[in-house]
């Protein structure tokens, strides 16, 4: 990498933390939006170049201000600290495709600079997450990116005043969670003297028996929790994802709480150590239960929805129970599966997500009864919706079947009856799936349309970003040397600390 490719490190977060005060200064529909979109694809760019350079050299240690760590502020770059900064800013740009006229239509044109300083901020916030080597630098960015959050949902209000409930809503139970982090880091911090998360992983086994020790895990473990929308503590995410503006609901589902799984892997298997996390505490008896219990009882309440985006919202509570059960496998496989997760249910999500928003732009309500007939009112955006439906189901050739696959197969590696249960729990859960979606199939191509309506599409502009999301689904469901390449790549550096 070159002397400049190196400095990527540090500007895949300064460029958007920068550029979010350019946008609040910046008025009309066109300039915000041109400003965020490349900022976003510039990150992107460099997110790509990161993750290259750390598959063929290894980690790569980037020194804020050239003071060495544990002293000085450290960006690491490591094998999925590299995949989530490419996913977080892929969709980031994707999502920015697809906003320009989705969100003049949502937000007053006055208000688009400081929604796209906002929408920067929590870019900066999530990457800044990913990369930083220091615990406090990651409650900052947590910070950083909750507190943007609140205000891009907030802004929903314009459409449903019921918007400004959600942030609160976010806001409180984000704030609990985010205190529950800062407490947790406070006494590992009292306790080791360091923040710096390599240094804390040394130390720790030095200290694990401790009494602050086993409370500033407890008090880690439930403020992720909560921030990742672990059932039981997703109580915020349904509202914040069903009245925020359709752009804002597309980049979280695709992005926000997968930045808290990486949190949470991150801490369990680089700073508590795999046998402190599954051997002294037994985190799999914690984990495993609320992982089942959340896809299972999420799929059944997504099919009860009469909105589209709570609907999708409930989804995405039982596939982040997917994702944690992988973790609480405690085997290779099983954190395989959980990270090649991350990658495909942020793809395809993301796609739903946008599908919805074109609805919304055309028809003017997500709600279910608004939507009859729409498969013949907009055809290539129910089409595009579908088939995102098929890859969240888990369909062979989909991603949704690659991650249950890996899921599956972690299971069965543990190899006790327990494991023969979890596999028909995914199955059933899979069935569900195939409800809510049928019902969405039932009301656009077996209802009739309201008298006089017209077949219209979104715009242009709008349904390319979503296709792209929705074939690009499809081609990881088929070509699977990028996403599972790169899971097995970090699962194999977690477990084996290369």
């Amino acid at each position: 990498m070159s002397v400049f490719g190196f400095h990527f490190a540090a500007l895949v977060v300064v460029l958007p933390l920068i550029s979010a005060a350019f946008s609040a200064l910046l008025r009309g529909k066109n300039l915000p939006w041109a400003l965020t979109t490349i900022v976003s694809a510039l990150s992107f760019y460099m997110s790509i170049q990161l993750l290259i350079e750390v598959s063929a050299n290894g980690p790569l240690s980037y020194e804020m201000g050239s003071w060495a760590p544990p002293w000085g502020i450290e960006y690491l770059v490591d094998p999925l600290s590299g995949f989530m900064l490419m996913i977080i800013s892929g969709v980031s740009t994707g999502v920015l495709l697809f906003a320009r006229e989705s969100i003049a239509k949502e937000v007053p044109e006055k208000q688009l600079g400081m929604f796209f300083s906002a929408y920067l901020l929590a870019l900066a916030g999530m990457l800044g997450i990913c990369i930083t080597g220091d615990a406090f630098n990651i409650f900052v960015f947590l910070e950083i990116m909750s507190l943007s959050s609140y205000v891009l949902i907030a802004m929903g209000a314009g459409n449903d005043r019921r918007a400004l409930t959600a942030a609160f809503q976010y806001l409180i139970i984000g704030s609990v969670g985010a205190t529950f982090f800062l407490i947790g880091v406070g006494l590992l911090y009292m306790m080791t003297g360091t923040l710096n998360i390599a240094d804390l992983a040394s130390r720790f086994s030095e200290i694990e028996d401790t009494r602050p020790v086993r409370a500033a895990v407890g008090f880690l473990i439930v403020g992720i929790g909560i921030k990742l929308a672990l059932f039981p503590f997703h109580i915020w995410m349904p509202n914040a994802y069903t009245y925020a503006p359709s752009i804002v609901t597309a980049f979280f589902a695709g992005t926000a709480t997968k930045v808290s799984v990486y949190l949470f892997i991150r801490f369990i298997f680089t700073i508590f150590g795999i046998d402190f996390s599954f051997g002294v505490i037994q985190l799999t008896d914690i984990l495993m239960p609320l992982a089942v219990l959340g896809f299972l009882s999420m799929s059944a309440v997504a099919i009860f929805q009469k909105n589209l985006k709570r609907m999708l919202a409930y989804s995405s509570v039982a596939q982040l129970g997917y994702i944690v059960l992988g973790i609480a496998l405690a085997n290779e496989t099983g954190l395989t599966a959980s990270i090649v997760h991350i990658f495909n249910h942020a793809i395809v999500k993301t796609g739903m997500f946008l599908s919805v928003g074109c609805m919304f732009y055309v028809i003017g309500s997500p709600y279910l009864k608004d939507l009859n007939g729409i498969g013949q009112r907009m055809p290539i955006t129910t089409f595009g919706f579908v088939l995102g439906g098929i890859g969240l189901i888990g369909v062979p050739l989909t991603p949704g079947f690659i991650s249950k696959w890996y899921l599956i197969l972690a299971a069965l590696e543990r190899g006790t009856y327990v494991s023969y249960a979890l596999v028909v729990a995914i199955v059933f859960s899979s069935l569900l799936a195939v409800i809510y979606i049928w019902r969405v199939v039932e009301v656009a191509y077996f209802r009739e349309p309201p008298e006089g309506s017209t077949k219209t599409e979104a715009p242009l502009s709008m349904l390319i970003p979503t296709w792209i999301f929705i074939l690009g689904s499809f081609y990881f469901g088929i070509e699977t040397s990028i996403n599972v390449g790169f899971a097995k790549a970090a699962a194999a550096f977690l477990y084996g600390g290369q």
